[in-house]
C-alpha cells in the first residue's frame, strides 16, 4: 500500500507538468504528513544532509568547465581535426561529426552541450558542402548523446550518488557495494568507443548509398599542426582520466580542476572568451548547477522514504520469488526506461529510478558498473526519443527543422543505438574488460 501511495502520487504530480524536484519534495511530504510518525523538522534537516557527500561537488564543477569549453573555441577545433583526419572517407563531413561529437563529449560530460557545440559549427557547414539538412541533425543528435557515455559523465555522478551508501544484498546474502564515479568513468571508455564507431559505420554506409559528397584527403603535415592547435582540450581527458586512475587526485577533485584548467585555456591560452565574459559564463552554470542540486536534495529524501518503508527491498524478493531472472529482468528494466526517458529527462529519471532497480539487480546478482552504464545507455537514447529528447529540442533550434522532421532524421542512427543498448546489456564483459584489467 506505502508503494502504491508514494508512486502513484508522484506520477499525478508528474502528468500536471510540475517540475520533477518538485513533485519528488511534495510526494515525500504528502507521505510523511499523512501515513508516518515520522517528524516534519526531518525534511529540512534531510534537505541539508541529502547535498553534503563530497561526490556531489563533481557535478557543478564538470558543468562549469563545459560551459568554458562550449564557449571557448575548443569545439570549433576539434571539428577542423575531425574533418581533416576522416573527412576522406564516406560521409566526409558526417563522418567527421561523429569524430567530433566523440572527442568533445570526452571533456564536456553533457550530451545537450555536444550537441549546440558540435551541431552550431558542422551543421550549417555540411549543409554548405550538399549533404540534406536531415542528415546532419540526424548525426549530431545521436551522437551527441556520446556526451553522457563517454567520462566524464554528470548522469554517472548522478547514479553513483543515487545508489551510494545502500545497503543491498546480492543473491548468497552478501553485501554488495555501490559504484563509484571512478569506476564508471572507467567503464564508459570502452561502450562509448564501441557505440562512437558503430555510428560512425551507419554514417558511412547511407553517405556510401546516397552518393553523398566527401572532403579531399588531407595530408599528415596538416593533421598534425591541426592535433596541435586542439591539442590543449585533448590534454583535459588526460588530467581528468589519468588523475582519477592514478590516484593524484578524487572524481571530484578531477572535477574542480577541470574546471580549473577549462577556464585558463579558453581565456588565457585560446583567448575565445573575455574575461569580462567570465562573469555570465560562472551565473549560467551556477543556475543550472542549483536545479540539478535542488533535483538532487529532493531525490535523495525520495530514496529515504523508499529505504525507510523497505520498498525496493520489497520489489527485490517479490521479483526473485516470481522466478523473474537475469534476463527477463534486464529486458524489464531496458523497456521500462525506454519508455519513461520519452517523457522524462535523464537527471530526474536516474535519481528516482536507481535506488529502486539497483537493489533488485544486485539480489539477481548483476554487477553494479554493468547496471549503472547500461542505465546511462538508456538515458542516451531517452535523450534522442520524443517529446522530451532534449537533443532533439537542441538539433531542431540550430537546424530549423521542426521536431517531427527531426525526430525522422535520428531512426537509422537510433536503430544502431538500440542495437547497440543489447550489446550493452547481455554482453557485460564490454563493460567491465577495462575496469577489471586496470584493477578497479
Amino acid at each position: 500500500m506505502s508503494a502504491f501511495v508514494i508512486f502513484a502520487l508522484l506520477i499525478v504530480l508528474l502528468l500536471t507538468g510540475m517540475p520533477v524536484s518538485i513533485a519528488l519534495g511534495l510526494t515525500v511530504m504528502s507521505f510523511l504528513f499523512t501515513m508516518t510518525s515520522v517528524p516534519m523538522d526531518s525534511i529540512a534537516l534531510k534537505l541539508f544532509t541529502g547535498i553534503e557527500k563530497f561526490e556531489i561537488m563533481a557535478i557543478p564543477f564538470f558543468i562549469l568547465a563545459g560551459s568554458f569549453l562550449t564557449h571557448g573555441g575548443v569545439a570549433q577545433r576539434m571539428i577542423h581535426f575531425a574533418s581533416l583526419m576522416v573527412g576522406h572517407l564516406p560521409g566526409g563531413l558526417g563522418l567527421a561529426a561523429v569524430l567530433a561529437c566523440a572527442l568533445f563529449a570526452s571533456i564536456s560530460g553533457s550530451s545537450p552541450a555536444t550537441v549546440a557545440a558540435i551541431g552550431s559549427i558542422i551543421m550549417p557547414a555540411m549543409v554548405k558542402q550538399g549533404f540534406p539538412s536531415k542528415f546532419g541533425t540526424g548525426i549530431v543528435a545521436t551522437a551527441g548523446g556520446l556526451g553522457i557515455l563517454l567520462p566524464p559523465s554528470i548522469v554517472m555522478v548522478m547514479y553513483a550518488v543515487a545508489t551510494s551508501g545502500m545497503l543491498v544484498e546480492g543473491p548468497d546474502g552478501a553485501r554488495v557495494g555501490s559504484a563509484s564515479i571512478g569506476q564508471l568513468f572507467i567503464a564508459g571508455v570502452v561502450p562509448g568507443l564501441i557505440l562512437a564507431v558503430m555510428l560512425g559505420l551507419t554514417t558511412m554506409y547511407r553517405a556510401w548509398r546516397l552518393d553523398y559528397p566527401r572532403l579531399p584527403r588531407a595530408t599528415w603535415k596538416q593533421r598534425w599542426h591541426a592535433f596541435l592547435d586542439s591539442v590543449w582540450g585533448f590534454m583535459l581527458v588526460v588530467i581528468v582520466m589519468g588523475g582519477i586512475y592514478s590516484g593524484i587526485f578524487t572524481p571530484t577533485e578531477a572535477a574542480a580542476v577541470s574546471a580549473v584548467y577549462a577556464f585558463f585555456i579558453a581565456v588565457f591560452v585560446y583567448k575565445d572568451i573575455k574575461l569580462r565574459d567570465v562573469r555570465r559564463i560562472l551565473l549560467e552554470s551556477a543556475a543550472m548547477s542549483a536545479m540539478l542540486l535542488y533535483i538532487i536534495t529532493n531525490a535523495v529524501m525520495f530514496a529515504f522514504i523508499l529505504t525507510s518503508e523497505q520498498i525496493p527491498q520489497s520489489i527485490a524478493e517479490w521479483m526473485v520469488g516470481q522466478g523473474m531472472g537475469v534476463v527477463a529482468f534486464l529486458l524489464f528494466v531496458n523497456v521500462m526506461l525506454l519508455v519513461i526517458g520519452m517523457v522524462m529527462e535523464p537527471s530526474g529519471l536516474v535519481l528516482i529510478m536507481a535506488p529502486i532497480l539497483f537493489p533488485v539487480a544486485a539480489k539477481l546478482g548483476i554487477d553494479p558498473v554493468h547496471f549503472g552504464i547500461m542505465m546511462v545507455v538508456n538515458m542516451e537514447i531517452g535523450l534522442c526519443t520524443p517529446p522530451v529528447g532534449l537533443n532533439l529540442y537542441v538539433a531542431s533550434s540550430i537546424s530549423k527543422l521542426g521536431l517531427t522532421d527531426v525526430t525522422k532524421a535520428t531512426f537509422p542512427w537510433l536503430v544502431t543505438g538500440l542495437a547497440f543498448l543489447m550489446l550493452i546489456t547481455f554482453v557485460p564483459e564490454v563493460t567491465l574488460w577495462l575496469p577489471r584489467m586496470l584493477g578497479w
